[in-house]
Order: structure tokens, then sequence, then C-alpha cells
């Protein structure tokens, strides 16, 4: 076997450990930076949500506090208005999500559905779990997760759900007696949840792995070029000249001219090496003549 073809066989095999390591740290890291990205947009717009349900019912619930005497308006309501909010986004971005999953909810469209009322279950099963996050897939593709309990901590909330004789009459004509009463204090109703899809990271981080891929895959090709044109001028030639020449000599062929070698490298300390056994056979020679 060749040495070059040696020593590119060996190069190959670097390359190929070395692409492989690099390409699975790259991608772990891209990965997961994504994904800590994918969970900062979503704390972001949980925190709009609390944002919104602050704003109502600080400022915009005692503005109408006269009004609900005569007519319920669900416009006062804190999670009523986050929803109308992120409803209205969703016009625009469709695969974000945010819904105030309650188990027992006065409006209809809070009930939570069999995934939410998982994430309630395991809420109001551990009360120091302040936050769930997760995967599931979706219609549109896989989606992450935050979820945040609903916890009544505020007696003012069982006014309306505490008992059907306690609550408002115009909040009972809106939306009958069957849903949204027997709530406690420090209980865990529901859950708020975000949703916001992995998609859209995960492919640019997809996108820059590729990039950077090639670009590594590229710089190794570059490297393997320019090591086997320094390997055949700088070892290989001089070799070849070098190993031809001590054939000759060994043939017997001593009227040949001298291998000229002027560096200092191995190369050059071997070819005045058998340059001098050349010269010293020469005279051999010579002396068995005479």
């Amino acid at each position: 076997m060749k040495l070059l073809l040696k020593f590119n066989l060996v190069f190959v095999l670097i390359f190929a450990l070395g692409f492989a390591a690099t390409g699975f740290v790259s991608w772990r890291l891209l990965e997961r930076n994504a994904r800590e990205e994918i969970a900062g947009s979503a704390r972001l717009l949980m925190d709009t949500a609390l944002a919104t349900r602050n704003y109502t019912s600080s400022q915009i619930g005692p503005l109408l506090d006269t009004q609900m005497k005569y007519t319920f308006l669900p416009q006062t309501i804190p999670a009523y208005s986050a929803t109308e909010v992120f409803n209205d986004l969703r016009k625009k971005h469709d695969e974000y999500g945010y819904k105030e999953a309650v188990l027992n909810p006065t409006n209809p469209r809070d009930r939570a559905v069999e995934w939410e009322a998982d994430i309630v279950t395991q809420f109001r099963g551990n009360a120091e779990a302040t936050e769930l996050i997760g995967d599931r897939e979706t219609p549109t593709g896989r989606s992450f997760y935050v979820a945040r309990p609903i916890r009544i901590s505020n007696p003012a909330c069982l006014r309306c759900h505490s008992s059907v004789e306690v609550a408002p009459k115009t909040l009972v004509d809106r939306y009958g007696p069957a849903n949204g009463f027997g709530w406690n204090l420090n209980e865990v109703v529901g859950a708020q949840i975000i949703s916001v899809p992995t998609k859209v990271a995960l492919d640019r981080a997809e996108r820059v792995y590729t990039v950077f891929m090639g670009s590594i895959a590229g710089v190794f090709l570059a490297i393997g070029v320019v090591l086997n044109l320094m390997l055949w001028a700088m070892v290989i030639r001089p070799v070849d000249h070098l190993s031809r020449f001590a054939d000759r000599v060994s043939l017997g062929e001593l009227d040949i001219p001298d291998f000229e070698r002027t560096a200092n490298d191995e190369i050059g300390v071997l070819a005045r090496s058998i340059a001098r056994m050349r010269t010293s056979m020469v005279q051999a020679m010579k002396m068995l003549d005479g």
C-alpha cells in the first residue's frame, strides 16, 4: 500500500470521527439553545397574559362596578380579557395558544380538555408546583407548553364562584346556575397554559447546523487537499527519487549522478548517508580492482 494512500486512510478516519463528534455536540447545543428560545417566548407570552389580567382587575373592573349590578360584563373578568387578547393575536399567529383551562368553569369555552385536565390534576396533587413545561403533538406540528396553576388566593373571587346564592344575579342570568360554583379558597381550579410552536426555532437551528457542518466539511476537505500536496512535495516525491537512486546503487550502477538534497531535514540526512555509502562502495570497488 502506497504511503500517500495510507496517509489518506488515516486522515479520512480522523475526519469521520471528528466530524461525527462535532456534529453531535453542535446539534445538542443548537437544539438546547432553540428550546431555551422557545421557553423564553412562552414565558414572555405568559407574563403578557398576567399583565393583561392585572390591568383588567385593577383598572377596568372598578370602572364598571355600577353597571355590573344591571348587566353582567365579562370584560371585567381578568381571565376573559386575557383570553380575548390572545384570541386576537391568533388571527395572525394561529399556531400560538393561550387558555385558562378550568375543571368547572363559568364560561364553557374555558373547560379543560383531557390533556389540560391532566395538567390541572398535577397542580392539584402538588401544592409546591408553580410551573409545568412539556411538548405535545398538535394538528399544526409539535408544540411546547408552559402551564401555571390558577389558585383561588383572593377571597373576592368567591363572590362569583362560591355558590349560586351568593353569586351576582347578572352572572347567573348570563351563564346559568350549573357551572363555575363550589370553588374554595386556596384551591387550584385550573391552569394557565401557553402553547408555542417548536417548528420555527428548531428549523432555524437545523439551517444553522447544516451551514455549520457544511463549512466544517469544506474546511476539512481543503486541509486534506493541502496536506496531500505538502506530503507529495515534501516527502513522497523526494523519498521516491531517493528510493530509485538507492535501488540503482544496489544494482551496481555506481557511475550515476549524485542525489542532490541540501535540506537538513530527515530526508536530507538520509540522502547524504546514501551518498556516502555510494562513495564508500566506489572506493571499495577501486581497491578490489587495484
